[in-house]
């Protein structure tokens, strides 16, 4: 049990230090454009970092607890993950490198996994509960197949969106961007595209929407008595809302925009930060501590497999869910609420360092490329969430401000920077897995 406390207090503290290591994400663009300073925006952010707990789900908390089978590993794993996830973000945050928080955990928790695997049975194969014959590296939940024609998931699905976020927020915050900039011309055909897109989103938002006897379903209780509030607190659905809300947001000042001289425009532009911003720190929230929740489920379910007929005290009574068996998660309220506060407790510390490197370095920020960005930014987040994919807010918001470089031009993007930290991101996997089994071979001398 003291081991179990000893990792669930370190996860926490990865938080904190994500959080401050990751701060920089929301709001570089909003300092870069001198609408907050630089205390007011990490207030801001730390702010929506928490309200994310009555926004998301625990889809990606999910994913990141089967890094690795639970059934085959024990805590001193886990331990040599987040120690090692603690060490290389400490690093990074040091030399002002913007990696992954997400990339690191994940890395540090298989690389953990891979050297137990090979330190019990070494590296020929040997027969596992269900009387198949194992190898060292099959520890680690590389690919699944999703069910019913779903995303599939695994660790080579994360691997994948190392490429697959910042090209889908450059993309996004590319086309934002164009869109804008048409909508600045006194033409009627912007508008018209605009309140085309409007109706489409409602639409889209509205066939997205669970209703209240599916919320109930298998005597699931609503978060509310009121069955209005229910539906439109669900996690599922306040997602769409927000999602909704952005795009209707951006769209009502595009409708404006031509009609607004270059002082108005940039006031107007400025306050749409604020809502961009909040909207890409409620993503970060969300996709970033539910990790740590992960790391915390996955040292619970091992706990309990390594100590089988142990009881659990209600406040450690966790279940994974499985779908195949249909079985349904169960997780504690303070888990959530505890990994919310020190995501935001640790932004509120900030991280001036990276800020400066997101802020400036990889292209010029105006008010009008920072709303782009962040919009970007924050649709992809809630996008990849929704499909429970554990993607790295750092890559997102990187390749949605090289996304609004590029609509001036490719010589905009500083791509020395650039080039720099995808090395970064490319290592930070390997680096993790690697460090965590030195920590493990480490940890497995003292700890029994």
């Amino acid at each position: 049990m003291t081991l179990l406390i000893l990792i669930i207090v370190l996860a926490l503290i990865f938080d904190y230090i994500n959080g401050f290591h990751d701060a920089a994400n929301a709001i570089a663009t909003v300092v870069a454009t001198k609408v907050l300073t630089p205390f007011q925006a990490v207030l801001w952010a730390a702010f929506f970092n928490f309200l994310a707990y009555w926004v998301f789900g625990f889809g990606v908390a999910d994913t990141v607890a089967k890094t690795a089978h639970t059934m085959e590993i024990n805590l001193v794993v886990i331990l040599a993950g987040v120690i090692a996830a603690i060490c290389w973000n400490l690093l990074t945050w040091w030399l002002g490198i913007p990696s992954s928080s997400s990339h690191t955990l994940i890395g540090g928790f298989a690389g953990a996994a891979v050297a137990h695997a090979i330190a019990v049975h070494g590296f020929s194969g040997y027969v596992g509960e269900d009387g198949a014959t194992h190898y060292w590296y099959q520890i680690v939940s590389w690919y699944k197949a999703g069910k019913d024609g779903g995303m599939p998931s695994g660790v080579l699905i994360i691997i994948a969106f190392i490429v697959l976020a910042p090209l889908l927020g450059a993309l996004a915050s590319y086309l934002i961007s164009i869109w804008l900039l048409n909508a600045s011309r006194k033409s009627i055909w912007p508008k018209v595209f605009t309140v085309a897109l409007m109706i489409a989103t409602v639409w889209f938002v509205y066939a997205q929407m669970v209703p209240y006897e599916e919320i109930i379903k298998d005597g699931h209780k609503g978060r509310f008595d009121s069955h209005f509030w229910s539906v439109a607190f669900d996690p599922h659905n306040i997602k769409w809302f927000l999602v909704a809300f952005i795009i209707l947001t951006v769209s009502a000042f595009c409708l404006i925009f031509s009609s607004l001289n270059l002082h108005q425009a940039d006031a107007a532009l400025k306050k749409m930060q604020l809502l961009s911003s909040a909207a890409f720190s409620l993503g970060h929230g969300g996709n970033d501590s539910q990790k740590v929740m992960g790391i915390i489920a996955a040292a619970v379910a091992v706990y309990i497999n390594t100590n089988p007929g142990v009881h659990m005290d209600s406040w450690l009574d966790v279940v994974l869910p499985n779908d195949d068996l249909g079985i349904k998660g169960v997780m504690p309220g303070w888990i959530p609420l505890a990994c919310y506060s020190a995501i935001a407790a640790g932004t509120l510390s900030g991280g001036w360092k990276i800020v400066k490197t997101m802020g400036s370095k990889i292209t010029k920020v105006s008010s009008f490329e920072g709303v782009a960005a962040e919009t970007a930014g924050a649709l992809t987040l809630y996008f990849t969430e929704h499909l429970k994919i554990p993607v790295s807010t750092t890559h997102t918001i990187t390749g949605s401000i090289i996304g609004v470089g590029l609509t001036k031009r490719v010589s905009a993007v500083r791509w020395g920077v650039t080039v720099s930290l995808v090395w970064a991101w490319i290592l930070t996997i390997p680096i993790s897995a690697i460090l965590a089994g030195l920590v493990y071979f480490v940890l497995s001398v003292f700890i029994s």
